[in-house]
């Protein structure tokens, strides 16, 4: 009976220090995508948002149509008021990919599952909005 105890014992405490996730566990994060496939979900999805991380000031000089200004750094205190659906496409850019990569993260830090990072507007092929 001992023994059984000191087992159960050495079991818990090592499943308190490895944790208790399985091996097939794969951590939450967002699709780095091409400027290309981003509009290419543009003109064929219909249920998508779409967030420019930058600046007031930046998207005021031109952004992607539709696009939704929330800047990289208030992301965790908008995201769910203006973000209702946690599974909704999200496509998210920047300046340069660098602020869309941070404001992504964050987004996946929260809960949303479906978030896909394409890069700067500098990338940008495509017609914008001034």
């Amino acid at each position: 009976m001992k023994k059984v105890k000191g087992l159960l014992i050495m079991l818990l405490i090592s499943l308190s220090l490895f944790g208790m996730t399985s091996c097939g566990d794969t951590p939450i994060t967002y699709e780095q995508i091409t400027p290309q496939e981003a509009k290419n979900i543009m003109d064929t999805e219909t249920d998508y948002i779409i967030i420019d991380a930058r600046t007031t000031e930046e998207f005021a000089q031109g952004h992607i149509e539709n696009a939704i200004l929330i800047p990289e750094y208030e992301i965790a205190e908008r995201a769910e008021k203006e973000l209702q659906d946690k599974n909704q496409l999200i496509l998210v850019y920047c300046r340069s990919g660098r602020r869309s990569k941070i404001a992504s993260d964050e987004l996946v830090k929260l809960g949303y599952t479906n978030v896909k990072e394409f890069g700067g507007i500098i990338d940008w092929p495509y017609d914008i909005v001034k």
